[in-house]
């Protein structure tokens, strides 16, 4: 929550809101992450053991970029076919 200062009339009055975001979904194929975030065993099943640290500075890049932006990233969804990312800033 946060409050604001009001004002009408001659009388000043503080009153909370609730802050607003607004939402954004990306969809990523894994052609495109295939060097980028994940690896899939042919079951499907995705992890992040033995990430190449090239790998992590590209993603910490792309976090970086966004974030520099207002977005928040809130979800990740990864599959053998791809990401998709959940993201959200203040309005």
């Amino acid at each position: 929550m946060n409050l604001r200062l009001g004002v009408r009339g001659e009388s000043c009055f503080l009153f909370q809101y609730m802050t607003q975001f607004e939402y954004e979904i990306t969809k990523h194929s894994a052609v495109e992450f295939s060097k980028l975030v994940y690896f899939c065993s042919d079951q499907g099943e995705c992890n992040v053991e033995d990430l190449p640290s090239d790998q992590l500075r590209v993603l910490r890049d792309i976090l970086n970029e966004r974030g520099g932006e207002g977005w928040e990233l809130t979800q990740v969804l990864v599959g053998k076919d791809g990401v998709v990312a959940f993201w959200k800033r203040a309005i």
